[in-house]
């Protein structure tokens, strides 16, 4: 088939046979595994992927490239589900079985973070998650405190996951090249996150970051006073890309049991 790629969708193909495997045997696949890969293209993982799996499920968002891949696989291997996986109930796809998901994809760029976030909903029903990603938007997802790349994203997945940078793929490998490279995550659900309320985490995470130049005492200003960041274990002084995880699920945990007024 020979399909244009749409900018819209954020559309390119990885085609270098050697990086596809280095990402199967990454991902080893096991005949037993309940797995979806989000954003098949063209197939060229997913053929892979299905000679390793008994059944998997694909959810393309592409009209054009489902009925492709309904086409060129048997539906006894492969159920394609046409969907936006932005709007997609990845719990559906468990239909009462006593197995955890595993969650595949070359995620598009241009809706990676939004993703990301959406799949955080199902991360009690997910076993792991291999994604390749601009390898910028990765960097942030592994990012140490102290580092420029550490911030929002950085601390909400890292509550929920453990994280992994596994190596990196270069435009070349792709079919139109990006102007940036990519890089393989693996991504593994916490089973004990720090206990925290995600939403008024996300509420300090968001109002911290929001203001990155600033002192934490400032970007936080009207939510916490100065004596409550030092509760907390912040130093009020400091800038919000230095302050870890725990801190901030500290500073969460304060604002939820503070009483309402």
């Amino acid at each position: 088939m020979k399909h244009i790629p749409r900018k819209r969708f954020g559309q390119n193909f990885l085609t270098d046979q050697s990086v596809l495997g280095n990402i199967i045997r990454a991902i080893d696949p096991k005949p037993s595994d309940l797995m979806v890969e989000i954003g098949p293209g063209l197939g060229a993982m997913t053929r892979l992927l299905v000679s390793a799996l008994g059944h998997m499920h694909a959810v393309e968002v592409d009209r054009d490239l489902a009925k492709h891949l309904e086409k060129t696989f048997d539906p006894q291997k492969l159920s394609v589900h046409q969907y936006d996986a932005l709007q997609f109930d990845f719990s559906g796809l468990l239909s009462g079985q006593d197995k955890k998901l595993r969650v595949v994809g070359n995620l598009p760029y241009n809706i990676s973070s939004p993703l990301l976030f959406h799949l955080t909903q199902f991360v009690s029903h997910i076993q792991d998650q291999h994604f390749m990603l601009q390898k910028e938007v990765v960097e942030r997802m592994v990012a140490e405190p102290g580092s420029k790349a550490y911030g929002r994203l950085s601390v909400m997945l890292q509550w929920r996951y453990h994280m992994e940078l596994l190596f990196i793929v270069p435009p070349e490998a792709f079919d139109p090249p990006p102007k940036v490279e990519s890089a393989i995550v693996r991504m593994i659900p916490l089973a004990q996150p720090l206990p925290c309320d995600g939403a008024v985490l996300e509420q300090v995470v968001t109002k911290a970051f929001s203001q990155r130049r600033k002192v934490i005492r400032n970007c936080l200003s009207g939510m916490f006073t100065e004596n409550e960041l030092r509760e907390a274990g912040v130093d009020p002084q400091v800038r919000p890309e230095t302050v870890p995880l725990e801190q901030y699920v500290a500073l969460a945990r304060r604002l939820t049991e503070r009483p309402h007024r």
